[in-house]
């Protein structure tokens, strides 16, 4: 009878970690802050399939992330990205649906750089033409 009981404690202890987890899962963000830290996050970790579903998609925006995606790194740099941390330095609400989103990383210290996170169909999305077109 205890060996029930150990079991029923194992699996009532293991489902949770089968369970999927929301914070795995790539859909934008509830808040312009959440969907350009997610944005960032995959992008800094080399996965840019996951970066592009934070991403608003048309054609400008989806070139530039693929010519980012085929950018050579070398290794320490891939992990030096993988690493960092991302620093928000300043939030812009232009409006209840368009925000500026001013941030670096820990890798690149002094390199700031900017993103346009616009809300559409209730979800947060960045633009990420934005970065290129902001620097012109």
């Amino acid at each position: 009878m205890k060996r029930i009981g150990f079991y029923f404690l194992f699996l009532l202890f293991l489902l949770p970690a089968c369970l999927p987890d929301k914070a795995d899962k790539d859909e934008p963000g509830d808040s312009d802050i959440d969907a350009a830290r997610d944005f960032i996050q995959a992008a800094l970790r080399g996965n840019f399939k996951s970066a592009a579903n934070y991403m608003l998609h048309d054609s400008a925006n989806d070139e530039r992330l693929d010519a980012v995606a085929r950018m050579p790194r070398s290794a320490d740099e891939k992990q030096g990205l993988w690493d960092a941390t991302i620093n928000i330095h300043e939030r812009k609400l232009l409006n209840d649906s368009v925000s500026i989103i001013v941030y670096s990383n820990s890798y690149y210290k002094n390199n700031r750089d900017t993103l346009r996170v616009v809300k559409k169909d209730g979800a947060w999305l960045v633009d990420f033409k934005y970065l290129f077109d902001a620097h012109k």
